[in-house]
């Protein structure tokens, strides 16, 4: 889903039905500093990618996801991209081509630096990554398929809402994300559930009210004909999957 969303012609390029590896624990010992502290996060990324019509090929993807950044941070931003894909490159660059993706989801992406470039005396060097800030996307462009990664930048925008009637606006963004996951097969796609699981978590709402009329309104919309909510059963269908590996 990050890739289809965050690389032009990403489909051209890449066998996206094949196996991808992703390299957390690698990231994280590549950018290790001394003493073993590594300032790669949770959310920071290194994938391993098929390359299509290129037998054994693959490719690494580096996605750097950024928040809301300190003021004296944001004119560093560039050179910290730089600095990953150095160490990247110094690693893998013989086996694997490698590109950068940087996704600013706080409030202030549009004022993080979206290249760096390096020099002294005759010495150049421009470096140049793609990058997708969330605020510069509308909410039409992130709902309109069933890409797992856009709606999760879905969420992230709808976290930004701020505001007396901020819980009035996030109901009616919720309720529109859920109808849309619903008709894009939501009891069966577990990826869908997946992505509501991350909005029920990561958009709760302030008052307790507001909260009923959202279950009140997807208990109509499924015709609900148990004590279970929807969430219940998602969860109740996680834990049997989780059983049935387990087996």
């Amino acid at each position: 889903g990050l890739i289809r969303f965050g690389v032009v012609d990403a489909d051209r390029v890449f066998n996206l039905k094949a196996h991808m590896a992703f390299m957390a624990k690698e990231l994280a010992h590549i950018c290790a500093q001394p003493g073993g502290y590594s300032l790669v996060r949770f959310v920071d990324k290194l994938v391993k990618v098929k390359l299509k019509g290129q037998a054994g090929k693959y490719a690494l993807i580096h996605a750097e996801i950024q928040g809301r950044t300190k003021v004296t941070d944001r004119a560093l931003f560039g050179e910290r991209m730089f600095r990953y894909f150095n160490l990247i490159f110094a690693k893998h660059q013989q086996r694997y081509p490698i590109a950068s993706i940087a996704i600013f989801t706080g409030r202030d992406g549009h004022l993080l630096i979206k290249s760096y470039a390096y020099s002294f005396m005759t010495t150049r060097l421009p470096f140049q990554y793609s990058t997708i800030n969330i605020n510069e996307l509308s909410d039409e462009e992130l709902s309109s398929g069933k890409n797992p990664f856009a709606w999760a930048l879905f969420v992230a925008k709808q976290a930004l809402l701020q505001g007396r009637d901020r819980d009035k606006r996030l109901l009616e963004k919720k309720w529109f994300m859920f109808q849309k996951l619903y008709h894009h097969g939501l009891l069966k796609d577990r990826k869908m559930q997946a992505v509501l699981n991350f909005m029920e978590h990561y958009l709760p709402f302030e008052d307790p009210g507001t909260k009923r009329i959202f279950r009140k309104r997807i208990d109509q919309l499924i015709g609900k004909k148990t004590t279970m909510d929807i969430f219940e059963q998602i969860r109740e269908m996680q834990w049997q999957d989780a059983v049935k590996k387990g087996k």
